[in-house]
């Protein structure tokens, strides 16, 4: 089982949007990326009763778009979502830079082949400036498959830098 649901941008754009929230908790990835995991903590503290939600996603608090918006005019920054079991799964993936959504909403259905330019996490990254290098795609370059769920990012043992071979 693979189940992530998260913010993916630079350290500097990420500590913007965390802000003062106490739930909020940023990960090194690799090339120069940083994780904020939505942990359902983190979901609680930033709902916006009321506020529209982020179509498509299943874990994007509702007003989220709005945050995820202003973060964006410190840099690239993307949501994104996958969940797998056995190999098969699906995937959500949107970026926003300056304000605007620059790529999606990506969709990735269960069953449904990837697409010849990636998965939507990939597209996403891609977007974010990593690149793949050795690995067969940005999302291994990055090394998003490090833990198997959203909350183990959080975890203090888990927490080392990324491997900067593949800054």
């Amino acid at each position: 089982m693979y189940s992530l649901q998260a913010v993916i941008a630079t350290e500097s754009a990420l500590r913007k949007l965390a802000g003062s929230a106490m739930e909020a908790c940023i990960v090194p990835l690799g090339q120069h990326l940083w994780l904020l995991p939505m942990t359902d903590a983190l979901f609680d503290a930033v709902t916006v009763d009321g506020a529209p939600e982020l179509d498509g996603f299943w874990k994007a608090p509702a007003g989220f778009e709005r945050l995820l918006t202003a973060c964006s005019e410190a840099g690239p920054v993307a949501f994104v979502e996958a969940d797998y079991f056995g190999g098969t799964g699906t995937q959500n993936a949107q970026v926003w830079d300056a304000g605007e959504v620059v790529l999606g909403p990506l969709r990735l259905a269960e069953g449904e082949p990837s697409p010849t330019t990636g998965t939507p996490i990939s597209q996403a990254l891609r977007r974010l400036g990593a690149v793949k290098g050795n690995h067969g795609d940005e999302f291994s370059a990055v090394d998003l498959g490090r833990h198997r769920d959203t909350e183990d990012w959080l975890s203090l043992t888990n927490q080392s830098g990324p491997d900067e071979e593949t800054a």
